[in-house]
């Protein structure tokens, strides 16, 4: 949705779309600032995550979930809270969450514990069943290192197992997992796992604009990005279209670029 024309700017889909995906990142938003959020920025959101466990203790959680179910936006608990619930034995009382509070999507992930990564991608065959299953790969532990080939296999059997979306772990902080502790790009385990897995399959945590810009010139303005803040994501679609320096030539035709206000 755009307030007025301008030319050569990248045709971004409209919602529902499959790729081109913005998730943000509620932690703790009011039901007030959940609906300003969508006033201004709505269009531009395709999911909300309530991360890690902040759903336990939110007021006013069901209201807020409302709000943006309301506006079209699908809304899921972080995997954080599966994995809560997982170490103490309890799924069968998440799953009564879930439908509680009309949560359509789940986040399953590995990233707190350990999980058997077979044990793991029996869980999203069953939760796919009813659910539409978003799978988080990587950890949120430094002391842990996923080699590249095994990055690209838990995308790939995790995709198959019935994920509708991988998602490539960063944290909220963007130190760890995909990027380095400084928040630069692990760009050899990126690019192997492009080589290797559908590309509109995956969400890449990028919650630094550093991060947003990197994988926007790399992978074109269509590319799937996660743990966007709040307040971010006015900025991030005009990242995506080349209305911000960052991209402002990057979808320029050429002669435009040499463009010499002279």
């Amino acid at each position: 949705m755009m307030n007025y024309k301008m030319k050569h700017l990248p045709q971004r889909s409209e919602k529902p779309r499959i790729k081109g995906l913005s998730m943000v990142m509620d932690k703790g938003l009011s039901p007030r600032q959940a609906d300003d959020l969508i006033q201004v920025a709505g269009h531009l959101i395709d999911f909300v995550k309530l991360g890690f466990g902040t759903s336990a203790i939110s007021g006013k959680l069901e209201e807020k979930i409302a709000v943006y179910t309301d506006a079209g936006i699908d809304v899921y608990f972080g995997g954080t809270l599966f994995e809560a619930f997982l170490i103490r034995s309890s799924l069968d009382e998440y799953r009564k969450l879930l439908k509680k509070f009309k949560i359509h999507t789940v986040e399953i992930s590995d990233g707190s514990m350990d999980i058997d990564h077979d044990a793991k991608c029996d869980y999203i065959r069953t939760f796919a069943k009813d659910f539409y299953v978003l799978s988080e790969v990587g950890s949120k532990r430094a002391d842990v290192n996923i080699r590249p080939n095994e990055w690209v296999n838990q995308m790939n059997s995790e995709l198959e197992a019935g994920a509708a979306y991988v998602i490539g772990e960063a944290r909220e902080s963007g130190n760890i997992g995909i990027f380095n502790e400084s928040g630069t790009a692990k760009k050899n385990l990126i690019n192997k796992i492009i080589d290797s897995t559908p590309a509109d399959k995956i969400i890449w945590e990028a919650p630094k604009k550093s991060q947003q810009v990197y994988f926007i010139k790399e992978f074109g303005f269509d590319v799937n990005l996660g743990n966007i803040s709040p307040d971010e994501v006015i900025a991030l679609e005009t990242l995506r279209i080349g209305l911000r320096g960052d991209t402002f030539f990057h979808f320029l035709p050429e002669e435009l670029k040499q463009f010499d206000q002279k």
